[in-house]
């Protein structure tokens, strides 16, 4: 009897034992899946049904979350983050409507059910605000809005479509203020901020829109400079590639009002008080 026990014992007991007893050596990690590799933008956009320039305003926004950057600085994005976004409510539809833009005064002033003369007024003295640009045949700047932001104020600010404009406004408009692309700046920067926790790159979004005098004079050490340029964040999707045109969109990345570039400078100080601290304590980022 003890004999049979024996060998039923041997023969079903524990099966990782008996392979043992042959030499195998189970690897723990032999049913674990292989790692996902992160996808490429083009691949993630057609995973969630997006055209190209629909994915970029998503991604600019925060809606879709790339993975941490590879050396090549080309951004990628994990299949995990593909199937929270495909899980969340009223996908895809709800997103498409949450990045869906307009282009210009005419398509702005149809969603906003006004006449062309007050949505300009209305973006031109700040009121709305532009989630990017175009520059057209003419090397002009077309503006671009979200259409649920224009929805939004359209329901926010009912006196503001009808009636005669506020005196700060009249006064903006004599003046011939044009607050589009300071308004625009400050949303990009804004975005860019948001989307890293690294201070060096912080550092860069804000050196990024300063003049290049004020850059040397924050950064007087080359190698620092080399640092933050390397780590400059690309121009927005939808930058003109033509000279021409990229120099009248180059002019809309860089702060101009003395106030303004003050407090970028200010701001670019302080980031990089705490780059600095960062690399002293670590050594991880910035020359040495």
């Amino acid at each position: 009897m003890k004999v049979d026990m024996l060998e039923r014992a041997s023969v079903g007991g524990d099966a990782s034992a008996g392979v043992a007893d042959r030499g195998v050596r189970l690897d723990p990690r032999a049913e674990a899946p292989p790692p996902q590799t992160p996808l490429s933008g083009i691949r993630a956009a057609e995973e969630l049904g997006l055209s190209r320039s629909e994915f970029a305003r998503a991604v600019q926004l925060g809606l879709v979350r790339p993975a941490p950057r590879a050396a090549s600085g080309t951004a990628r994005f994990t299949r995990d983050e593909l199937d929270r976004v495909k899980a969340e409510e009223g996908f895809p539809q709800a997103l498409r409507t949450r990045i869906e833009t307009v282009a210009g005064t005419d398509a702005g002033a149809r969603v906003l059910e006004v006449g062309p003369s007050r949505f300009t007024r209305l973006a031109r003295c700040g009121h709305l605000t532009p989630v990017g640009y175009r520059i057209n045949r003419y090397r002009a700047v077309v503006w671009l809005y979200l259409a649920a932001e224009l929805r939004e104020f359209a329901a926010r600010e009912p006196g503001m479509l009808a009636g005669a404009a506020p005196p700060p406004d009249r006064e903006l408009m004599a003046a011939g203020a044009d607050l589009r692309p300071r308004r625009w700046r400050g949303r990009h920067v804004g975005l860019l901020l948001r989307g890293t926790a690294d201070p060096w790159e912080r550092a860069a979004v804000l050196a990024s829109v300063l003049p290049e005098e004020e850059v040397r004079a924050a950064v007087p050490d080359p190698a620092e400079r080399i640092v933050l340029a390397a780590l400059a964040p690309p121009p927005p999707y939808g930058h003109p590639q033509v000279p021409a045109a990229a120099e009248v969109a180059g002019r809309l990345l860089r702060a101009e009002p003395p106030e303004q570039v003050h407090w970028y400078r200010a701001s670019l100080d302080f980031a990089l008080t705490g780059a600095r601290d960062q690399s002293n304590s670590t050594g991880e980022r910035g020359p040495t």
